[in-house]
């Protein structure tokens, strides 16, 4: 071997060493970082923080939960749900806006976990489904040493004595906006009761459809939409959720119809007017605004007369649901959740806060509504046609329609039973008499 050669193997030799050396003390620089980053239920470092601040932080200890007051509360939010999986967490994803809520729990450490929050929601809404009114009741940690509405003192605690002087209560809405994502917003929380529930003391909800005039006949819906008022058996209008033990279909509607979003395009023929389908109800089952829709966007389209509601409501002579497509879900929103004695409290400077973020995604919104307007209205200019399609429904549209009375059938609701019962889905009971048999659905593991 040449002694330059040998000379280089040297030359690299030394430099490994070198990098070895180096990548040594990165391995060590980053160790000192992750011992000193601040645990998530210690407040934010700003911009500001030193590191002489961040490592005094690091030897802070976990938050004692039980040496806080507890507070039972409800907490309103509006959020965009286009971009989410639904509303409640799942098994195969995590990207709900259930479990953006319980990060952002965690993260302000109003909670400890799930398990012991004592958690309710209002409403279940679907994947690509929005709303403006959502409602959930939580133990959230508390200021409140002198007790109040829903505040349960800790066990150390003399709930006689006044231990500490009157303070304000934790400012829930502005903690919990400032980590959960944009497009999701608290609008403001009420102290409750202790058994107080977001799901059992709800006195009704409101959903809303909106969705564009286009071609569609919107006498003939309004008319369809008043048949769906009153007690019905709305399994024909659903998915019927047998395997979780939904075994009941009746359901009560207290008003629906089909208006204009802006009154004044009541008597417009402008087929870009958009619409609204409002719904209210004490309860609703799976999927069920959205097949009320389906229904309606077919009447409208002239596809079926208003009368099939009236059919398909009477489960006696249409045990079996016909099998037909449901309304997309991005137009839905959950609009409202109506409940008696709960105390609102809101602040200025949050509302204005949630607006502004609102006012941000209109913008994008409406700005692209336009430009795409103008290509459509540029190509109409050209000789284009517009199509008389109805985008609204799930699936694509057949060229010779089918009336829903001649399709076919889906299973019917004792056949969903057996099965489901075959399964280890369901359990039979016998009633008090002896002769009765119960459905009792299983409960999962997130009830």
């Amino acid at each position: 071997m040449s002694k330059d050669l040998m000379q280089r193997v040297k030359e690299l030799e030394a430099e490994l060493e070198k990098l070895k050396s180096q990548l040594k003390e990165g391995s060590s620089d980053a160790a000192l970082l992750s011992d000193l980053s601040p645990s998530p239920c210690e407040s934010q470092c700003t911009p500001n923080d030193n590191v002489s601040t961040r490592r005094k932080k690091a030897g802070k200890r976990p938050l004692d939960f039980s040496a806080h007051p507890r507070r039972h509360v409800a907490l309103r939010l509006a959020y965009l749900g286009w971009s989410y999986q639904g509303f409640a967490v799942q098994e195969n994803t995590g990207h709900t806006v259930e479990a953006r809520l319980f990060e952002a729990l965690q993260k302000t450490c109003l909670i400890q976990d799930r398990q012991t929050s004592n958690y309710h929601r209002c409403g279940r809404t679907d994947k690509g489904v929005s709303a403006f009114s959502q409602v959930i009741t939580i133990d959230l940690r508390s200021t409140q040493f002198c007790g109040g509405l829903g505040v349960r003192l800790p066990e150390t605690v003399d709930a006689g004595a006044k231990t500490k002087a009157a303070v304000s209560e934790l400012p829930y809405v502005k903690m919990l906006n400032r980590v959960l994502p944009q497009d999701i917003r608290i609008l403001d929380w009420a102290p409750a009761e202790e058994g107080f529930s977001a799901r059992f003391d709800c006195q009704s909800r409101t959903y809303r459809y909106y969705f564009p005039r286009g071609a569609l006949n919107l006498e003939l819906m309004a008319d369809a939409a008043k048949r769906y008022e009153g007690k019905h058996d709305f399994r024909n209008l659903c998915k019927m959720d047998v395997g979780n033990g939904v075994l009941q279909f009746e359901r009560t509607i207290l008003s629906a119809s089909v208006r204009p979003v802006n009154p004044i395009h009541a008597s417009s023929t402008d087929q870009y007017d958009i619409f609204i389908f409002e719904v209210k109800g004490l309860a609703f089952l799976y999927h069920q605004v959205r097949c009320m829709m389906a229904l309606l966007l077919l009447i409208g389209q002239e596809l079926e007369a208003p009368e099939i509601i009236n059919q398909l409501l009477d489960v006696q002579s249409n045990p079996r649901k016909p099998q037909y497509s449901m309304a997309v879900d991005y137009p839905l929103v959950l609009h409202d959740c109506h409940f008696e004695g709960l105390d609102w409290q809101q602040s200025n400077d949050e509302v204005n806060h949630v607006l502004s973020t609102l006012q941000h995604h209109w913008t994008q919104s409406a700005v692209r509504t336009h430009v795409l307007h103008g290509m459509i209205k540029g190509l109409e200019n050209t000789g284009g046609a517009s199509s008389d399609h109805c985008w609204l429904i799930e699936g694509t549209r057949q060229r010779t329609y089918r009336p829903l009375l001649e399709r076919p059938r889906c299973e019917s609701l004792q056949s969903r039973i057996d099965l489901f019962v075959k399964r280890g889905r369901l359990e039979l009971e016998k009633g008090e008499n002896g002769e009765e048999i119960v459905h009792k659905g299983k409960r999962s593991k997130h009830f």
